[in-house]
């Protein structure tokens, strides 16, 4: 077997990163600490951004290095009224960086992969036209998504956890492997 066999016939890994945003993993969410844990415990590098900047002082040439060493970035946060947790805009807005992640010479997340693993306290009938709120979870992620078309990142189907406050805990160990098969995958 010559040595462009065995070049061919090896997997690419890709390199997924997770970057969680909660104010409070440790001892104030059930489902982002669960969904943390699990990746850890599956070996994909977790960055838990409120514990690395409590005093909101980004280190952009950190978060930016990080975000070029992966293939696929995990964005993963709980819905806040209708909105991202504070530190996530500020990251956004100091990290995404014009000449770095968008304008003409910003290329360096182009083609990356990303996945929003959002969770919200209500329950999914609640997130329709119809229900409770009257809009959706598109509609309430879309700010997020509509970055794609300055950066260049390849949005994927989000994870999504509804219904949060009442997940039993089997029902929470069941997302916790779903979320790490969604990771897994290639």
């Amino acid at each position: 077997m010559g040595r462009s066999s065995l070049i061919s016939k090896r997997s690419i890994q890709t390199k997924t990163t997770i970057f969680t945003f909660h104010p409070n993993l440790e001892n104030g969410s059930r489902i982002n600490a669960s969904l943390a844990k699990a990746a850890s415990t599956a070996g994909f590098e977790v960055r838990d951004v409120y514990q690395l900047y409590p005093d909101f002082k980004i280190d952009v040439a950190a978060e930016q290095a990080a975000l070029e060493a992966a293939d696929r970035i995990v964005l993963q946060f709980p819905i806040y009224w209708y909105q991202t947790p504070a530190l996530l805009k500020q990251w956004f807005d100091a990290v995404l960086e014009y000449g770095w992640a968008y304008g003409s010479t910003g290329n360096a997340l182009r083609g990356k992969e990303v996945i929003l693993a959002a969770s919200f306290g209500a329950a999914l009938d609640d997130y329709q036209l119809e229900g409770r709120f009257h809009t959706t979870i598109e509609e309430v992620l879309k700010p997020i998504v509509t970055i794609q078309y300055h950066t260049g990142l390849q949005f994927h189907e989000p994870f999504i956890t509804t219904g949060t406050l009442n997940l039993s805990d089997a029902d929470l160990s069941e997302q916790a492997e779903k979320f790490v098969e969604v990771l897994s995958a290639e």
